[in-house]
């Protein structure tokens, strides 16, 4: 499978730069900057990311090209540009003022393959602190800015070059097309990277992989679970077993409903209902962390228990995907934890299993692709994430049955009318939190004194950053009129319109 390379200098946006690439149909993959692997003949090019460092620095990541540059395509974006510049006789110096931001560039060379398709003056995105001041003598300039007179150039008898601004974010309005020209135009990518193609190739590798052995998996009702469910389905069929595990935590009927749903997909699904469980091993504790480890240590028990009813099962199936692998080799290791997260880490330990992992190549929207060409039903793909710990980290403070029945009927009345209202699928997550607060109101001629409750709705491609949404004033207050009204115990409603970074989406 032909694939570009793209080595990681520790950029937040290394990971666009592999969707901008994945989006033009051509697989590609994310390695440390210290760790590239050998490039053998499925090789077809190599992007170097931009970074947080200055290659100025003492330690500033040095990565080794000498497999690469002069032998395969080599585009340096940002730090990459800069490192290709400093590290072979040019120069870079802190640039007079920040350069952030937009900016129009001036292509000074419309016949270099790069820049093929380019009008003459486009907006682009510039972060970075440093510039390049001068270039090596066989590097040649093919564009500039205003402020940035080396932004593009090419190194004369090689396919490299390097750009000092980035094409993978959306404000640089001809990205993706001199992505194209370097990915397809240079590198000669087939665009062969499709979601049938996908299918086709993880099937067959699945059933040569497994062959009769037993899987099982644990489903979520969440998107990743039920794609790596028909995935592994449709190569070994009845020898996946599927567990569903009702933490009591689940939004309104979603236990039944989510089950439903799978048995007339032909899923072999058993469902468990451990409710009285966690809800018991839940009761008096507020600490967030606390409660996100004890519905995972739980989960981890119900889990193994159930599974060990089953005889013959040789493999744990996880619907672990792209973003987490590549979290696990970042640059600098594993990020900080902000939060504990709910997986089945615990679980091979425990049972002895190896571990088939179907969508680890895959991010979050290629898995909706993936999905759709599977023939799953949209009322699947389409789901809003839902945290792992449920509703537990949405309920602030203690957990009672009575407060997840409160959350679990507010949550209801406004994603209904979200969906009513045509703007579910406008919504990357939506949900409602539970706050230990109360306050006065008043309800006929009747004080009241009760909690209130924040509504939340974001727009997002992956969940690493996202923005609040818009939603119209009328909706919102319709919402709010039939929570307070149908709900007992909630007497006021707030919105919130807090961003990723610095806020989390969800509140625990």
């Amino acid at each position: 499978m032909e694939k570009i390379l793209i080595l990681d200098f520790g950029s937040q946006f290394t990971q666009l730069i592999a969707r901008r690439v994945r989006e033009l149909n051509v697989y590609c993959e994310i390695h440390p900057y210290n760790r590239c692997p050998e490039p053998d003949a499925s090789v077809r090019g190599v992007i170097l990311s931009g970074s947080p460092c200055s290659v100025r620095d003492a330690q500033a990541p040095v990565p080794d090209l000498t497999r690469i540059k002069g032998r395969l395509p080599l585009l340096g974006v940002c730090y990459g540009a800069q490192y290709l510049a400093a590290a072979y006789g040019g120069e870079v110096k802190a640039a007079p003022s920040r350069e952030y931001g937009r900016a129009m560039l001036t292509v000074g060379d419309a016949s270099d393959p790069l820049m093929e398709g380019l009008p003459q003056t486009t907006q682009v995105w510039m972060s970075h602190g440093d510039t390049i001041t001068s270039v090596p003598a066989a590097y040649r300039l093919i564009a500039g800015t205003k402020d940035v007179p080396v932004a593009a150039f090419r190194v004369e008898g090689e396919q490299t070059w390097g750009i000092q601004f980035h094409p993978e974010v959306y404000h640089s309005t001809d990205g993706t097309q001199l992505l194209r020209n370097f990915v397809v135009g240079i590198c000669g990518c087939a665009q062969s990277w499709t979601p049938d193609g996908f299918v086709e190739s993880t099937v067959r590798d699945l059933r040569e992989k497994l062959g009769d052995d037993k899987v099982v998996l644990g489903l979520s009702g969440g998107v990743d679970s039920t794609v790596a469910a028909v995935l592994l389905h449709r190569a070994i069929g009845s020898n996946l077993h599927c567990i569903f595990v009702d933490s009591g935590l689940l939004r309104k009927n979603e236990f039944e409903e989510v089950l439903a749903s799978y048995r007339g997909m032909g899923l072999n699904v058993k469902g468990v209902n451990a409710a009285a469980k966690f809800l018991g091993d839940l009761a008096g504790v507020s600490d967030p962390e606390r409660k996100r480890k004890i519905i995972g240590r739980d989960f981890v028990e119900v889990f193994n228990e159930e599974a060990q009813q089953l005889t013959d099962v040789r493999w744990l199936a996880q619907g672990t995907i792209y973003p987490d692998v590549i979290e696990s080799c970042s640059v600098n290791g594993p990020s900080a934890t902000i939060k504990s997260h709910h997986n089945v880490g615990g679980l091979p330990e425990k049972m002895n299993l190896r571990i088939v992992e179907p969508l680890r190549l895959l991010f979050k929207d290629e898995v909706r692709r993936v999905g759709r060409s599977l023939g799953i039903s949209e009322q699947l793909i389409g789901r809003h994430p839902f945290p792992g710990p449920g509703l537990a980290i949405r309920i602030l403070g203690d957990i009672t049955p009575e407060k997840v029945e409160i959350l679990q009927n507010v949550d209801k009345i406004y994603i209904d009318a979200l969906r009513a209202a045509g703007l579910y699928d406008k919504v990357w997550q939506a949900g409602a939190v539970l706050l230990p607060v109360k306050s006065v109101g008043v309800m006929g001629d009747e004080r009241t004194y009760e909690s209130c409750v924040a509504l939340r709705a974001v727009t997002s491609t992956d969940g690493m950053t996202a923005d609040w949404v818009h939603l119209p004033y009328e909706f919102l207050a319709d919402v709010s009129n039939e929570i307070i009204n149908k709900v007992r115990g909630v007497n006021r409603v707030v919105y919130d319109i807090s961003s990723k970074p610095p806020a989390t989406i969800e509140w625990e």
